[in-house]
């Protein structure tokens, strides 16, 4: 984890983090094998791949999933646990722990809803107690994908949560545009989502990012290359 944690200090604009979203064990090689430091999972993509709609995969595959993806590989791996299934926090840092992952990716919203702030901050501060030093924690803010553009929405959340522990806040889904001024206010690492018609990572990094990852959307354009293979091939 302190591997981890130093990849995200010092970044120079123009030169985020890049961690791409393995969804099984042989992705996560070939990310490994291209000479990337460290990964991370994407719920969606791991969900897909265990014939899931996002959302709906059981923690016990979920963890399993994640366990089998660190396996594989020789280098660091963060897992998104979406809002940590329900359990409570010791035992979700235990089960995250045992798979050998060094981070993770918590979401402040359930079933398509916002979760109370003040709530949510208090929940991760046991996160952070139960884990002490050995996760980094990636506390997503969900309130540009619930409908809240208000930038001073989301700046309110990321500070209550690096209050309570989190080690970098994830705006999700964040206009390019607001970045630099999410990231002059928060003023601690940001992770910003890269889309197939969005900036490039260097350019997000340009803007504030500190790092970047992809969701799902590497899972899906392989998919999508194989079913143009596919429909060849017949």
């Amino acid at each position: 984890m302190t591997d981890f944690r130093r990849l995200h200090l010092g970044r120079a604009a123009g030169d985020p983090l890049v961690l791409p979203g393995p969804w099984d064990a042989a992705s996560a090689r070939v990310f490994a094998d291209a000479g990337f430091p460290a990964l991370a999972t994407p719920s969606a993509g791991v969900a897909a791949s265990l014939g899931y709609e996002d959302g709906s995969t059981p923690p016990d595959e979920m963890f399993a999933a994640v366990a089998r993806i660190v396996r594989a590989v020789d280098v660091p791996v963060s897992a998104d646990i979406e809002d940590g299934y329900g359990l409570p926090p010791k035992e979700l840092v235990a089960r995250l722990l045992d798979t050998g992952a060094v981070g993770c990716n918590l979401e402040d919203s359930s079933a398509g809803a916002l979760k109370d702030p003040e709530r949510h901050a208090a929940w991760l501060a046991e996160v952070r107690v139960a884990a002490g030093g050995g996760l980094f924690i990636n506390a997503r803010v969900d309130t540009y994908i619930r409908g809240v553009r208000d930038p001073a929405q989301a700046v309110g959340r990321a500070r209550r949560y690096l209050a309570a522990g989190a080690d970098c806040v994830y705006p999700i889904a964040a206009p390019p545009e607001q970045l630099p001024g999410l990231a002059a206010a928060i003023g601690a690492p940001l992770n910003a989502i890269v889309k197939p018609s969005g900036p490039s990572p260097r350019t997000l990094g340009e803007l504030g990012a500190t790092r970047v990852t992809f969701g799902p959307g590497l899972q899906r354009q392989a998919m999508e290359r194989l079913r143009q293979d596919a429909n060849t091939l017949m």
